[in-house]
Parts: C-alpha cells; sequence; structure tokens
C-alpha cells in the first residue's frame, strides 16, 4: 500500500511500487486532469507537484514517493496558481488545452520561487513543456502577468 496525501487528502493506493503515478492518478483516484504525453518526461503533459516541485508523473514511481504530498490541477487553488489561471484567460493563452496542466504547474512551481522571474527565468522553468499550439511567447506573457497580479 502506498501512502501520499493527494490534493490534501490522505489517500493509499493499492498499486505496485513501480507504478507511474500518473496512471495512479488517473486510474485509481480518477483524477484525469494530469494528462498523458509521450510517457517519457519530455514533454511535461503529466507535471504535477510533488512536495512542491514540479515533476513528471508518467516517470515518477509510487515506490519513490511513498509518503509525499502530491497536487495535481484539480487540487491546485491557491493565490499564485489561481493568479495563473486569470493570467491565461486574460491572455487567451491555451488553444487546445491538452499541455495546460502541466504548464499551469509547472507557471506556478516558477512563482513559488521566483515571484518576479525574467524572461531567463521562465525560459529555463518551462523548459521540456511542450505545447502541439506553439503559444509559448503568450504563457512566458501569462507568467509575467500573473506576477503582477499577485503582486497586487
Amino acid at each position: 500500500m502506498i501512502k501520499l496525501t493527494v490534493n490534501g487528502e490522505p489517500r493509499e493506493i493499492a498499486a505496485s511500487a513501480d507504478t507511474p503515478l500518473l496512471w495512479a492518478l488517473r486510474d485509481e483516484l480518477g483524477l484525469t486532469g494530469t494528462k498523458f504525453g509521450c510517457g517519457v518526461a519530455s514533454c511535461g503533459a503529466c507535471v504535477v507537484n510533488v512536495d512542491g516541485a514540479p515533476v513528471r508523473s508518467c516517470q515518477t514511481y509510487l515506490g519513490d514517493i511513498d509518503g509525499a504530498t502530491v497536487t495535481t490541477i484539480e487540487g491546485a487553488q491557491d493565490a499564485i496558481t489561481e493568479a495563473i489561471r486569470a493570467a491565461w484567460v486574460e491572455l487567451e493563452v491555451p488553444q487546445c488545452g491538452y499541455c495546460q496542466s502541466g504548464q499551469i504547474l509547472s507557471a506556478a512551481a516558477l512563482l513559488r520561487d521566483t515571484p518576479k522571474p525574467t524572461d531567463e527565468d521562465i525560459d529555463a522553468a518551462m523548459d521540456g513543456n511542450l505545447c502541439r499550439c506553439a503559444t509559448y511567447a503568450r504563457i512566458r506573457k501569462a507568467i509575467h502577468r500573473a506576477s503582477e497580479i499577485v503582486e497586487g
């Protein structure tokens, strides 16, 4: 039995230690906001936060995070994430939307660590979060806007 706190709720998952977190979230817990993209940690569609840090859930195994705190897009409701969501809407970031949960959670981790990021900070933090629609310029602009919203 793997014990995790998922979106603030203690959970026990009856799965093998070598099960990727992505599949436990989607199949065992019904949290389908986290997407399967590539399966090899190259695209970022599966990003969730584990103990506050963004991780690729397709290559994060349950046995490696027993006892951890996991936040998915469904549970990300803090002021920073809400500012990101508002900026995303204001600047019309999403097109197809497939990558957005990973993009938003990666951006939230960045703003928690670096409240006023430079373009270089954003590029480094978001590197590897692929967007099929190529909205990278809007994503960068929206992260700057979210920083302004949080600052007040």
